[in-house]
């Protein structure tokens, strides 16, 4: 055992220990040898006027390279005599200039100005002269030019201008090593003088990773960075809070949603879930959350006939002003067609019915519905008895009344047929749908219809409310004889930001959204969303994700080794492999049902 450790203890950092022991160094014009490998320093003499948080971290983690960063703490008062000369200067120009592009460019200078001082003077904030210099070193040529490439496209794409110190490589290399002190020479060229702030605020160099400023941790990079994501961040490309997350089973993805759903709930977001296998019910209620068993029980029936003060789905519909009677009716319509198959005849028939069924509960176009309860609305034996009395006179209502007789005082009727009794008022709800497994296809297609025309309006009732949705095992809402379903689904996605909420689609199959007849609505709705985790699949879902995502061949390899926990984070237009390091304690909320 001591052998052990004395052997461990004699094993050098050769990275390290070539930095500081080199077998020898040769000075060049524009670059040096040190021992074996070929090394360049850049220095950095420009720096952008707006940075991000976490700007440093693209300019230090730049594979097989050494930087240095300097930072020294200065008066301020020439700092400011300096700005306010340029105010003075640039605001002149933006007068008399008659270019009108270096007008607007006097303009943001002068703007820029007045932010400056009143961070330092206003907010008595420390200022400092930084320097940064880099040196990419690599013992092949070839991997050194590469290097160096990545050096430089680090350094543009951080809106930053560096330079090869020529003829300084010597100071330079003294300048960055740990054991020689600064030099002079090489300080008068890279320091500028900029506000604490700005240096503190690009100190996520240590890793690479990804940072909103604010949020919470989601995940970490391949580097081992952490992924802080602030999903309500606006701006740029990012529009709305949607998710989509994809994967084959066993890959984590219950985790994912669930590590989501925790996340966003300790920031105040208020969370549904519309839960067909029962995954979420045990986080839910440690939550201290209202579960439902929207599957038939009781506290969970949603009357389909309930009018709702809910806004247009739809961008036209909200153009045409139309009110809650014929929005309502057109859900309506959608709901009917995912339960059974009618003619064009029926339909008219059952429009026509229901128009003179509200009529009779004194609902008209213009009715104000938010002071009515719930049992001021019909239920569904109040339609059927209405169209059973008219099949006396007419065939083709006997038909259509034969066509209700199950929804409304038969099989169905249990999950259908009664006024609502569903209540849910905490901030996390579970809608359950396990005991409907069973159940025909259209009638788990029609109650989650139902269920995501209720989560609507829980979702756009309080503009100032953040809300989730998480919408579990999404294709159930496909129907490819009735597009409308999805397109409903789509534009909730589309509309959702407007009302402070978001949706998440999480599905194990991408192709049943790609179905060429309503691969317009599909594909649209698994690409509306800002964020996308994809984590590992196969076969013709991954053919499809490579298209869909235009997926590069090392990410679509990614996704097809299926390890748990790996993916690919899409966040905008920035494409990030995670691998999801959930924290211990979640995994007590979390529950036996998945994601564990």
């Amino acid at each position: 055992m001591v052998k052990k450790q004395i052997e461990k203890q004699k094993l050098p950092n050769q990275t390290l220990l070539s930095m500081l022991t080199p077998i020898g160094v040769e000075m060049k014009r524009n670059s040096l040898i040190m021992g074996e490998n070929l090394a360049k320093i850049y220095g950095i003499v420009k720096y952008p006027q707006k940075v991000d948080y976490g700007w440093l971290s693209k300019l230090t983690n730049v594979p097989k390279t050494i930087t240095s960063i300097t930072f020294n703490p200065v008066d301020s008062s020439d700092f400011m005599d300096s700005i306010s000369s340029s105010i003075i200067r640039n605001r002149s120009d933006a007068v008399y200039n008659k270019d009108p592009l270096l007008q607007k460019r006097a303009e943001r200078a002068a703007l820029d100005g007045d932010k400056m001082i009143e961070s330092i003077d206003g907010d008595n904030q420390s200022i400092g002269a930084m320097s940064l210099s880099i040196m990419p070193l690599s013992k092949d040529d070839k991997d050194f030019e590469k290097v160096c490439r990545k050096t430089q496209s680090a350094i543009a794409s951080s809106k930053c201008k560096g330079r090869v110190l020529a003829n300084l490589q010597e100071q330079a290399f003294k300048n960055l090593s740990p054991y020689y002190r600064r030099h002079k020479d090489i300080g008068n060229i890279l320091q500028r003088v900029m506000p604490m702030s700005t240096f503190v605020g690009g100190y996520p160099f240590s890793t690479s990773g990804y940072s909103d400023g604010r949020g919470y941790y989601f995940a970490k990079d391949s580097s081992g960075g952490l992924v802080v994501l602030d999903t309500w961040k606006r701006g740029g490309d990012r529009t709305n809070s949607n998710f989509t997350i994809l994967g084959v089973a066993g890959v984590g993805k219950s985790t994912v949603v669930k590590h989501l759903a925790i996340s966003e709930y300790m920031k105040g977001t208020r969370i549904l879930f519309i839960d067909p296998e029962s995954e979420y019910r045990e986080l839910c209620q440690a939550l201290g959350g209202d579960v439902i068993n929207a599957g038939g029980g009781s506290n969970g029936r949603i009357n389909p006939l309930q009018i709702r003060d809910i806004p247009a789905i739809n961008e036209d519909d909200e153009a045409e002003g139309l009110g809650a009677m014929a929005l309502h009716l057109k859900n309506v319509e959608v709901f009917f067609n995912l339960y059974m198959e009618l003619t064009e005849i029926q339909k008219a028939l059952l429009k026509s019915a229901l128009i003179e069924l509200y009529n009779k509960f004194k609902i008209h176009w213009d009715t104000d519905i938010k002071p009515l309860r719930n049992d001021d609305f019909p239920i569904m034996k109040d339609l059927y008895e209405l169209i059973l009395d008219k099949s006396k006179e007419e065939t083709n209502h006997k038909e259509l009344a034969t066509l209700l007789k199950d929804i409304a005082i038969g099989g169905d009727s249990f999950l259908f047929g009664g006024h609502s009794s569903i209540k849910a008022e905490s901030r996390c709800v579970c809608l359950d749908t396990f005991s409907l497994q069973n159940a025909s296809d259209n009638v788990k297609k029609t109650q989650y219809f139902n269920l995501l025309t209720w989560c609507w309006n829980e979702m756009s009732k309080d503009r100032t409310e953040p809300v989730l949705l998480i919408a579990d095992e999404a294709y159930l809402m496909i129907d490819q004889r009735v597009p409308q379903s999805l397109v409903f689904l789509r534009d909730v996605a589309k509309r959702a930001r407007k009302y402070e909420a978001g949706l998440t689609i999480v599905s194990h199959s991408v192709v049943d959204f790609l179905a060429p007849p309503i691969r317009m609505y599909g594909q649209a709705l698994l690409d509306i969303p800002c964020f996308k985790v994809l984590l590992g699949t196969d076969g013709k879902n991954l053919t499809e994700l490579k298209e869909l995502y235009n997926l590069t061949d090392a990410e679509e390899a990614l996704l097809a080794q299926k390890k748990r926990g790996d993916g690919l984070l899409m966040v905008g237009s920035k494409r990030l492999h995670v691998n999801f390091h959930i924290p211990s304690y979640k995994f007590d909320y979390m529950g036996s049902s998945g994601g564990r």
